[in-house]
């Protein structure tokens, strides 16, 4: 398996995504594409072949899961993992995620220091 480098990060919040963009761009040496949406996510997914994705829980229009669902109807994105970034990380709401298709969840707020190696373990331990 070769290292992860690029990363596509779903979130509405400009402040969460430029932290989470800053976290794993400058201290994680990762290369990073921020969309503001679910729209927008599956506009520019396929273009940009991430490795792995990170979706916001809570948006406007398309929430998390309905983007993860539209993600997987397209075949060059069907197999990325995909971990969701939500503040609800209650046991029964982590298993709901894993069961839409989730590798994890990564609790808001994050750590932006140790986020990107987070994101890595959740890569690396993906089927």
């Amino acid at each position: 398996m070769s290292e992860l480098t690029r990363v596509l990060y779903v979130e509405d919040e400009p402040d969460i995504r430029e932290v989470a963009k800053l976290a794993l761009e400058a201290v994680g040496g990762l290369t990073v594409h921020v969309c503001e949406g679910g729209q927008q996510a599956l506009e520019q997914a396929e273009a940009f072949a991430p490795e792995m994705i990170l979706l916001d829980v809570m948006m406007p229009g398309m929430d998390g899961p309905s983007t993860l669902k539209a993600l997987r109807e397209l075949p060059a994105l069907a197999g990325v993992p995909v971990a969701f970034m939500t503040a609800k990380v209650q046991p029964h709401e982590i298993e709901h995620f894993k069961s839409l298709g989730a590798v994890g969840v990564i609790p808001k707020p994050f750590d932006p220091m140790t986020l990107a190696d987070t994101v890595r373990s959740l890569w690396s331990g993906a089927p």
